[in-house]
């Protein structure tokens, strides 16, 4: 009975949604979560709220420059303003286009900055020194560019602009090199040729358009030029490319079909990742400057463990076809399968005793620790250093009917739930650049100038904060309700701030820090636990019948037709994907994110 209880629920959530989406009339929004509460003036800069430590030394980590092989760079992090627009972009604020300053000797300039105007001004470019070795290579690594094409002017703009136009220009790079960014001045005359180098094509490799900062219009489909960000096409642990910091123009014709100007990234040509990457002292050194402290909720009464404390209260290791012979997982989970593929062959649950269960599912918060791991990304110049958060029970869904808040029984629950954050921090200098807050199977990378930090007694730290949704344990930057749907229907995501907070830097294990072979030798850490190299599910896979009820619902030619039906079958997109049946996560190696930028 309560099972179709739930399934009413739900079937009159998507129906009522359908409903509203016809009639145009929504309610009026509850309170959400709002990543930036003020939009800042480009003129303030951002700064971690307290001063930097001195990093312990070893190795080439911040040392301030990163040998590319033929290549030095350096991070600039000092800009000085160009030209700035008032109009257009996100939020229809305008932009600021910057060129780097205070430029070491011997160092050039490969493209300009640009952000959006509703953000405190906080980024970085490449600047790049020639150590081309006369042995390996006849051609200079760095050239001057040829000449100068005009991409665009501010001169028939109509949105409002600093004083003067500003002109866009395209570096022509000499035969074998590549232009990496572009000259953005207030003169309709060339800039000199001295102004910018272009890199030989071998140092190279192609872009992609990353992150939307300008555009004449309100929207980046609007037509014309659009100002984006430059990311390297391949992101992992053995890519090659790096982010360079200059902005890229992109030319839409509509919303289908844009044209991108050929722009490239740098690469690490000899894959030297490691020797910028930080060693065991210097990784503890970031994580007791960083770690994360994340706020449960009030209510949340499905808590986090350690992983030993979950196998010595009674986690049971399943086999396909004993269901009703489960084996007890030793302590270190030394008895769990090695390896291998998610086959389904071995899963882990709860013991078959109710009591036992229940007590599991609650979890145990004064045995929690933090999992850690560490990996290079785009070309070693920035370290991932991922915090791992394991809870023993995912919680019911809750929808948003109105101002009820409904758990949706058993809808959402499984059995073993993995949430992480990523902290992506500057090998250059050991600066935090961005988060990624995991949310379920996305997330979202927020920049360090838009998050909150902890302050203790009005002493301020460079602890992230960070807050769980009730039950479903997606972390979030802000506390709030965000919803997955429409403002007042949907499935919610609740965070508040409690005396509930895991301290995710007070007691941690490194369980990899893969940058080569060699890793215990040169981070003297001990092996990672054996739990890590279990490839199966966390979890039971349970199937409800709902899936079958709700197939049933949408062949009925008599129940859902036309629009109703299109509008049904895109809104149940909107639930989570528990809705349909219980399927246990897999541990955080056989994550996609282990080797891959997170959301490949």
């Amino acid at each position: 009975m309560l099972f179709h209880v739930h399934l009413l629920v739900i079937l009159f959530l998507v129906i009522s949604i359908s409903s509203s989406l016809l009639c145009l009339f929504l309610s009026q929004p509850f309170t959400k979560v709002s990543i930036q509460e003020t939009n800042f003036p480009i003129h303030s800069t951002f700064q971690l709220p307290s001063p930097l430590p001195a990093w312990p030394p070893g190795n080439g980590f911040a040392s301030g420059h990163i040998d590319l092989g033929g290549l030095q760079v350096h991070q600039v992090t000092k800009f000085k303003k160009i030209w700035e627009t008032y109009q257009g972009g996100p939020d229809n604020l305008g932009a600021t286009f910057y060129e780097p300053n205070e430029i070491p000797n011997g160092y050039f300039m490969l493209g300009s900055y640009a952000q959006p105007n509703s953000l405190p001004l906080f980024g970085s470019i490449l600047v790049a020194k020639d150590k081309t070795d006369n042995k390996t290579s006849k051609k200079e690594a760095l050239m001057k560019p040829i000449d100068y094409t005009l991409i665009w002017s501010s001169q028939f703009s109509r949105t409002k602009q600093d004083l003067g136009h500003g002109y866009i220009w395209f570096p022509i790079p000499p035969k074998g090199y590549e232009a990496l960014g572009h000259v953005v001045t207030t003169s309709p005359e060339k800039p000199s040729l001295d102004k910018i180098r272009c890199v030989r094509k071998d140092l190279t490799e192609d872009c992609d358009i990353e992150n939307w900062i300008w555009g004449e219009g309100k929207n980046k489909n609007d037509y014309g030029f659009q100002v984006y960000s430059l990311c390297p096409f391949d992101k992992g642990t053995q890519s090659q490319g790096l982010l360079v910091g200059a902005f890229g123009l992109i030319f839409v014709k509509d919303s289908r079909h844009y044209t991108q100007l050929p722009l490239s990234c740098l690469k690490n040509k000899e894959m030297n990742f490691f020797s910028s990457m930080p060693n065991l002292l210097q990784i503890k050194a970031l994580i007791k400057e960083y770690s994360p402290k994340i706020f449960l909720h009030p209510k949340e009464i499905y808590l986090p463990s350690s992983i030993n404390w979950f196998f010595a209260n009674g986690a049971k290791l399943y086999q396909k076809g004993q269901n009703s012979k489960p084996t007890s997982i030793h302590y270190d989970g030394s008895n769990l399968p090695q390896g291998g593929l998610d086959d389904e062959t071995y899963w882990i649950d709860l013991p078959l005793d109710k009591k036992e269960r229940e007590k599991l599912k609650k979890g145990n918060l004064p045995s929690f620790e933090s999992y850690i791991h560490v990996k290079p990304i785009f070309g070693g110049t920035f370290s991932d250093i991922i915090f791992w958060v394991f809870y023993p029970f995912n919680g019911p869904a809750i929808a948003k009917l109105g101002p009820f808040n409904i758990p949706l029984g058993g809808f959402g629950e499984h059995v073993g739930d993995w949430e992480h954050i990523t902290l992506r921090i500057s090998n250059f200098n050991g600066i935090l650049d961005k988060v990624f807050w995991s949310q379920h199977s996305g997330g979202t990378w927020i920049d360090a100038s838009l998050l909150e930090f902890y302050n203790f007694n009005g002493s301020s730290s460079n602890k992230l904060v960070g807050y769980a949704a009730l039950h479903g344990h997606a972390i979030f930057p802000r506390q709030g309700m965000v919803p997955k749907g429409f403002d007042y229907i949907g499935i919610i995501n609740d965070m508040k701030k409690s005396e509930l907070v895991l301290d995710c830097g007070e007691r941690y294990v490194i369980i990899g820090a893969d940058y080569d072979d060699e890793i215990n030798i040169n981070l003297k850490t001990p092996p990672p636990p054996i739990w890590v190299n279990y490839a199966r599910e966390w979890g039971p896979k349970v199937t409800y019948n709902i899936g079958i009820l709700v197939k049933k619902l949408m062949m009925d030619n008599h129940v859902l037709v036309g629009v109703y039906k299109k509008i049904f079958l895109h809104l149940l997109n909107l639930f989570p994907n528990e809705i349909w049946g219980e399927e246990g996560p897999t541990g955080p190696k056989m994550k996609g994110s282990w080797n891959k930028d997170e959301l490949i």
